[in-house]
C-alpha cells in the first residue's frame, strides 16, 4: 500500500473553457478540488483536504511533460474534448506512457472519460465513437456487484459528457457500471487500475458552460441543450467517486 502522502500526479489531457480556467487554473485545479472534498469525506486517518495529498500536474498537450514514476504512486488521467483513438503526436506518447505504467507493478491508474479510454485504448480495447450518441448532463448507471460494493451505492449518478465509448472490457477487467449508452462506464482491477467514463470532477457551473457553448456552435441541438440544462442541477456523486479513488489507492 503506498504510504501517505498519496502521490498523484494529475496528467492534463484539455484545458477548460474560459470561467472554469478562471476559477481553477487547468483541469488540475479542478481535480485537486475533487480530490481534496473525497479526503475530507472519507474520513481517513492522515488524510484530509489539508494533508495526506501530494498532487503534481503535468500538461500532456501542449508541454507533453510526464511525472517519472518513482517519485509518484498513481497517475490520473483527466478527460478531454480530443479524441482517445485520434493517431496525434501527443496522444500517441500518452497511450504509450500508460503501457509503462501498466507494465509495472506499483503506480495505479485512474482514469476519467477521455482518460479512462486511453487506459482502454493501452489496454487493447476498441475505442470509437459511439453508434448511440452523445450521452450528456447527470445520468444515472447501473452498478454491477463489484461496482455497488466499490461505490458503497446500489446506483451511482454522475455527470456526463461525450459520444467515444470503450466498446469492450479489456480481458481480466472487472466491470462496475453501465449504461443504456454506453456498456462501459467503469473499470476496475485491484491496486492496478480504476477509470469512470463520467466526470466526477464536473459541477453545475462547469457542466452549463460546455452544454452552452457546444450548443452556441451548432454541435448540440436545441433539444440536446433543453435536455442537459434540466438535469444539470441533480444529484450527482462525484463526492462519493473520489472516495472511491483515494480507497482504491489506498488498497493493500
Amino acid at each position: 500500500m503506498p504510504s501517505l502522502p498519496l502521490r498523484i500526479a494529475i496528467l492534463e489531457c484539455d484545458t477548460p473553457l474560459d470561467n472554469t480556467r478562471a476559477k481553477y487554473g487547468g483541469y488540475g485545479g479542478v481535480f485537486t478540488a475533487l480530490l481534496k472534498a473525497g479526503a475530507d469525506a472519507l474520513n481517513y486517518p492522515g488524510l484530509s483536504a489539508s494533508s495526506g495529498l501530494d498532487l503534481s500536474i503535468f500538461d500532456v498537450v501542449t508541454a507533453q511533460s510526464y511525472p517519472s514514476l518513482e517519485n509518484i504512486d498513481a497517475i490520473l488521467l483527466t478527460g478531454s474534448k480530443h479524441n482517445s483513438f485520434d493517431d496525434d503526436p501527443w496522444i500517441l506518447k500518452l497511450v504509450e506512457f500508460v503501457k509503462q505504467v501498466l507494465e509495472q507493478k506499483r503506480v495505479r491508474i485512474i482514469g476519467v472519460c477521455f482518460g479512462h479510454q486511453i487506459l482502454g485504448r493501452a489496454l487493447g480495447a476498441k475505442v470509437a465513437r459511439s453508434d448511440k450518441g452523445w450521452e450528456i448532463s447527470v445520468t444515472a448507471m447501473d452498478l454491477t456487484k463489484k461496482g455497488q460494493e466499490l461505490f458503497g451505492r446500489t446506483s451511482l449518478a454522475l455527470y456526463q459528457m461525450h459520444r467515444d465509448i470503450v466498446y469492450d472490457y479489456p480481458e481480466g477487467v472487472e466491470p462496475l457500471a453501465s449504461t443504456d449508452r454506453c456498456a462501459v462506464q467503469a473499470m476496475y482491477i485491484p491496486k492496478r487500475y480504476i477509470s469512470v467514463q463520467g466526470h466526477p470532477e464536473f459541477t453545475e457551473e462547469i457542466m452549463r458552460e460546455i452544454v452552452k457553448l457546444r450548443h452556441s456552435t451548432g454541435l448540440f441541438t436545441d433539444d440536446m441543450e433543453k435536455d442537459a440544462i434540466e438535469r444539470v442541477d441533480r444529484y450527482q456523486d462525484g463526492v462519493v467517486v473520489a472516495q472511491t479513488f483515494l480507497k482504491f489507492l489506498l488498497e493493500e
